[in-house]
């Protein structure tokens, strides 16, 4: 990165922290550059927000009898996360030691990890780097948590998050943006995750969902409806703020490319639900969806991601809208593979991220990669077709290592004695918040307790439980 000023921090090796705090002001090195880390610092603090925004939204999406255990779970995905990282999380994504596939420990347990200039950008402390890419491990997890919503219990889920953040994203995060890493050197474009985030999470939810086994429904429609639309809307809203964060933070400073990442993000959320209300309007015959709505806007998100600091706000528009019309137009998609993934994260991450990677490929131009000082990234448009051929390199990979491992991975702890990755079919039925939780549950139940007070005084002795009756109404 060129700065005008010729004071730019540099890391030095024999002070790998930044230097003693004790004895000298490490803060002096950044003078001047301040506004830069300030930036970075806010933009994660709004990516936090998209982790209980999943949470919301999954929660909305979900029957009512299993939401609780979404909206916890986005918690708990950060909890553990967030120790994962700073175990040996971030040094195996982003030790400057690193091969080309995974880092090794040179910074583990955030060994000075502090206030040297930070292997993403010379402008931003480590500290400050290490928090904003913890989040992104974060919001990866929850995303993959919604492939064992309504029959995955919690505990294994949060074992499997943790695993899965080690062996799965941490590699796919050290080859696609530490400076060693082989996808990073090929080069493949990625400004904000539509790999390590949105490929890498939509194929571990299908691997999910798939060694979980089919939903068991009791009468009920295969996919019912979701159970709060307010919900939804509400977990897209702090979605679609967070991503603000998500990919104008992406820059790792506060230059003109980061502020056209961020007017992209909000052009192709907006434009992703033209296009997928496009769609719903002509499938229902001038009838509209929120919730279809929420999804295009989140299918947007998704497309733009890769390319945010790579295309004009016209190409980001344009990307958007194609985005979110594939996705929608995939409405039979669970059926056609026969996995019920019900939350729909394959469609929106997966399918969403691989053709944001693509068409990243096609419209990457270098005028607006260099608005920060220095980078130069063309794709197609400007006359560089083999980057096209690059994008399929990192969706090959990425897709093939995400899904093979997830599935060993959970098999693995599918046959550990005692860790019983599914419910058990009665807590099934009468929903994954009654089983997993003590004393709580979400809305209003006052209906379904007399429904269930009044089928017991009536049933006789042969008839189904009333739990399960009270269950198909949930």
């Amino acid at each position: 990165m060129s700065y005008a000023s010729d004071k730019v921090p540099v890391f030095d090796p024999a002070n790998p922290n930044g230097g003693d705090s004790l004895n000298i002001d490490v803060n002096a090195q950044y003078v001047g550059f301040e506004y830069h880390y300030t930036y970075l610092v806010f933009c994660g603090f709004i990516v936090w927000l998209i982790i209980p925004g999943i949470g919301l939204l999954y929660g909305g999406l979900a029957r009512r009898k299993s939401s609780l255990a979404l909206l916890f779970q986005s918690l708990m995905v950060a909890a553990v996360t967030t120790f994962q990282w700073m175990f040996w999380g971030y040094t195996l994504a982003y030790s400057r030691t690193a091969g080309p596939f995974i880092g090794d420990m040179a910074n583990f347990g955030l060994k000075n990890v502090s206030a040297a200039p930070s292997p993403g950008s010379p402008v931003i402390p480590e500290i400050v780097f290490c928090l904003y890419q913890m989040l992104f491990c974060a919001c990866t997890v929850q995303i993959v948590i919604g492939g064992s919503f309504e029959r995955g219990r919690i505990m294994p889920s949060l074992v499997f998050g943790f695993c899965w953040a080690t062996i799965v994203y941490c590699p796919i995060a050290c080859w696609t943006w530490n400076a060693n890493g082989w996808l990073f050197n090929l080069p493949s474009l990625d400004f904000a995750g539509g790999g390590p985030v949105h490929i890498a999470s939509g194929w571990a939810a299908l691997a999910y969902a798939l060694v979980l086994g089919k939903r068991r429904h009791a009468g009920e429609k295969e996919h019912g409806k979701p159970h709060n639309t307010t919900l939804v809307f509400l977990g897209t809203v702090l979605i679609w703020f967070g991503w603000f964060g998500f990919n104008g933070g992406s820059a790792l400073n506060a230059s003109v490319r980061a502020m056209v990442a961020a007017f992209n993000t909000n052009t192709a959320a907006s434009t992703g639900i033209l296009g997928w209300v496009l769609v719903d309007y002509i499938r229902h015959k001038g009838k509209f969806s929120v919730v279809g709505a929420c999804e295009g806007a989140i299918a947007g998100l998704v497309g733009i991601t890769p390319a945010a600091g790579y295309v004009s706000p016209w190409l980001g528009a344009l990307i958007g809208f194609l985005t979110a019309v594939v996705c929608a137009l995939l409405q039979d998609l669970n059926k056609w593979i026969h996995i019920d993934e019900g939350m729909e994260v394959f469609k929106l991450h997966g399918i969403g991220g691989m053709v944001g990677s693509f068409l990243t490929g096609i419209f990457a131009q270098s005028w607006v990669s260099a608005l920060d000082g220095t980078t130069q990234a063309p794709g197609g448009i400007d006359g560089v077709g083999v980057q096209v051929g690059r994008q399929f390199a990192e969706i090959t990979a990425i897709s093939s290592y995400s899904f093979v491992v997830s599935c060993i991975l959970l098999l693995i702890l599918k046959y550990i004695p005692g860790m019983n990755l599914r419910i058990s079919e009665e807590a099934e039925m009468i929903g994954l918040d009654v089983d997993q939780f003590f004393d709580e549950q979400i809305g209003d139940w006052s209906m379904f307790e007399q429904l269930e007070a009044r089928t017991l005084e009536s049933s006789k002795s042969e008839g189904p439980s009333s739990r399960a009756i009270s269950a198909q109404y949930a």
